[in-house]
């Protein structure tokens, strides 16, 4: 056994030892005699839950009395505020509606974003209480879903003034991630923070501590992109995200697992094995998911399981009724067209379908699987699967019943290459995603993007004939997208002369006004007495 294995394990016993001391200490010191001190399902799951425990360990350096003392304040908070309770409608409606507070996008790290936009939060004490149940119900709902993965807080401060700032608030918000949720915070980043606010933040320094001082990230404009691309940054913070904040419903954009043929699937192992597939009389396109390996005989006849081979053929001959898209991504595993947007005709124009194009450039098997932010919305055929090498796979995507296509929408295409004799069925790409190593998975993302009537280059499914080719339609989708980009630059440039145009004019008087004082001064001093 080589020395890393040996001191890997040797770690792993340790900690083993650790989590075991730190339950059986708690339950006999804190637990026994005051049941009711704290709620019943965190204390059992701090027994069920080994997570849970290493991060309160990792907080303290693994001392178990301050661990013990961390857990004690946790637990009480966590009772005092409900939070295994806390649900939307433990939430006021306004609330919600203004937008002060929430989730949505990825720093570069590929760390959630949670959102504080400074400008809509007065201090107001009747209203403090709901405020921090409203960051607790966030932070809860994502806990239970990313266990571990930490989230980068983006201060805004944009457009805000002294009556915004209550440090009360932001001491809550440190302590959330010190005490009540240990391990989440991966940084915070504070935006464009006006100077009279310099002293205030100070605090938050040392509330913060010495060892996670270096998560403060002062931000403006110019650097804010150092952590977080332009596609998840608003236009006030020099990006492109078109996001806009509304409720209903929450804003959720975590990727899950599509619909499928037969609705949502529950989980993707039972999904692996138990979806079954029937056909659509409506539905004009149908192809048969490659993760959906056979059919329910139906009454009266039975049915042979149809072959890989066989669905691939089916989708090809579907395939042929869309529109082949153009741009391209070209990734280490895979080229996806189209490269950053799905296109979707709006409900008028009857276009409702769209395409996503995957090319195995690798020399072995990919194994791919496709997530949206809105699960609920789109049906995704398929939706996990496998390419071979030198092949393409057509992905439809389509919206479920009358549900509306929304910018808001993300898609996320996920692969990772398999080996030579790894099996490609649901049980082993199943196993094979739970697992390949995170580092070896490439990801993509696909916004969502609306048109009423010309037709941009994404696959669109057509129910009426068109009486512009497509490629025309192409060329004026592009070059009107170019001459709105001129002519914003153009009015950047006309606004930079008209300022310089001013500020050369009033050099110019100022010059003038000191060359005749010096000609008055001169020709006073020479006829005087």
């Amino acid at each position: 056994m080589s020395t890393t294995a040996t001191i890997a394990e040797y770690q792993a016993q340790n900690k083993a030892k650790l989590v075991s001391e730190v339950r059986r200490r708690f339950e006999a010191e804190y637990v026994t005699d005051k049941s009711d001190k704290y709620d019943s399902r965190d204390v059992e799951r701090l027994q069920q839950d080994d997570n849970w425990v290493e991060s309160y360990l990792a907080w303290r350096h693994n001392v178990i009395d301050e661990t013990l003392k961390m857990l004690d304040e946790s637990f009480q908070w966590r009772k005092e505020m409900a939070v295994n309770d806390l649900t939307e409608a433990s939430i006021p409606r306004w609330l919600l509606e203004i937008g002060g507070i929430y989730l949505h996008g990825y720093d570069k790290e590929g760390n959630k974003l949670f959102w504080i936009r400074v400008k809509y939060h007065i201090k107001d004490h009747k209203t403090m209480l709901d405020k921090k149940k409203l960051i607790a119900f966030w932070l809860e709902r994502y806990a239970k879903r990313e266990n571990g993965k930490p989230v980068t807080v983006m201060f805004d401060l944009s457009e805000t003034g002294l009556n915004n700032i209550d440090m009360d608030f932001v001491r809550f918000i440190i302590n959330c991630f010190k005490v009540y949720y240990p391990k989440y915070l991966s940084k915070i980043v504070i935006f464009d923070m006006p100077w009279i606010m310099n002293a205030a933040f100070k605090l938050v320094k040392t509330w913060l501590g010495p060892e996670a001082v270096s998560l403060l990230k002062f931000t403006s404009k110019n650097d804010i992109q150092d952590y977080v691309s332009v596609e998840y940054l608003p236009p006030h913070m020099g990006g492109t995200d078109p996001f806009k904040y509304s409720y209903p419903p929450l804003v959720d954009d975590d990727f899950q697992t599509p619909l499928c043929e037969n609705g949502p699937i529950a989980s993707e192992d039972e999904a692996s094995s138990k979806e079954d597939i029937e056909s659509d009389g409506k539905d004009t396109l149908e192809t048969i998911s490659n993760e959906e390996q056979t059919t329910l005989p139906k009454k009266g006849n039975i049915m042979e399981p149809t072959s890989k081979a066989d669905e691939n053929e089916k989708v090809d001959s579907k395939m042929k009724t869309f529109k082949k898209p153009l741009s391209v991504f070209k990734g280490p595993l895979l080229h996806i067209s189209p490269a950053e947007e799905l296109y979707f005709g709006s409900t008028d124009s009857g276009e409702k379908k769209a395409l996503i194009v995957l090319t195995n450039v690798t020399k072995n098997i990919v194994a791919f699987k496709v997530r949206t932010t809105a699960p609920e919305k789109y049906r995704v055929k398929p939706s996990n699967s496998s390419c071979d090498p030198g092949a393409s796979v057509d992905i439809v995507v389509s919206p479920h019943g009358g549900l509306t296509v929304s910018a808001q929408d993300r898609f996320l295409v996920m692969a990772a290459e398999m080996e030579q004799t790894s099996g490609t069925g649901p049980a082993e790409l199943t196993q094979f995603w739970k697992e390949v190593p995170r580092n070896k998975v490439m990801e993509h993302r696909l916004r969502c993007h609306i048109v009423a009537s010309c037709k941009p280059s994404s696959l669109t499914w057509k129910d009426h004939a068109s009486n512009m080719s497509d490629k025309t339609s192409e060329d004026l989708c592009h070059q009107l997208s170019r001459l709105v980009a001129s002519t914003r630059k153009l009015e950047d440039q006309v606004e930079r002369c008209i300022w310089f145009q001013q500020l050369l004019l009033a050099l110019t008087m100022l010059s003038f006004t000191f060359m005749v004082s010096s000609f008055y001064l001169l020709y006073s001093s020479r006829s005087g007495p």
